[in-house]
């Protein structure tokens, strides 16, 4: 491996500290959003969490919180939001993020919660809320190259160039957000 660029940032921190990635060639590059979709016609007229928890709402979906960052960042905004416990018998739990969404397309379950940049590729979603930011844990990508890559210059180019005006409008344009 060559470089290190992912939603977890623990494990960032944790190879920085194992001396894997040295500080100076690391950098937290984006962050995203926490979500909430509906299937794009809206038959439960959900508009904010808190819709969440009328008794008309059957199904909300989530990722797995021990295994999916995104169910965890989830987890944590309805606790914040004091709904937990009221939608927590209704959640659909998935393995990743893109089932979740799969759930909200096809109508499986009335709502769910997904990065935005998740939600942006679908055209059968609508975002209707999204979670404030102190809800939940911050969604960082860090960067960074990995210390005894056989290819070092290279990592390095191609870390610089994330780092590029090209490539951070890219990344605005599929719905992230320069750190």
């Amino acid at each position: 491996m060559d470089v290190f660029f992912s939603v977890a940032e623990d494990k960032f921190d944790q190879l920085i500290k194992e001396g894997m990635i040295a500080r100076e060639d690391g950098v937290d590059l984006l962050k995203n959003e926490l979500v909430l979709v509906v299937p794009k016609e809206n038959p439960s007229h959900i508009k904010h969490f808190i819709d969440l928890t009328n008794d008309q709402i059957q199904q909300l979906s989530i990722g797995t919180p021990e295994s999916v960052l995104a169910g965890q960042y989830a987890q944590e905004s309805l606790k914040a939001m004091d709904v937990w416990e009221k939608v927590k018998p209704k959640i659909v739990y998935a393995k990743d993020v893109r089932q979740v969404l799969s759930y909200v397309e096809t109508g499986n379950v009335e709502a769910g919660m997904v990065y935005k940049t998740d939600a942006a590729i679908s055209d059968k979603v609508k975002i209707v809320a999204t979670a404030e930011p102190d809800t939940h844990t911050p969604i960082v990508y860090p960067v960074g190259i990995i210390k005894g890559s056989q290819h070092y210059e290279a990592a390095k180019e191609f870390y610089q160039y994330l780092q590029s005006e090209t490539a951070l409008k890219v990344f605005e344009d599929y719905g992230f957000t320069i750190k």
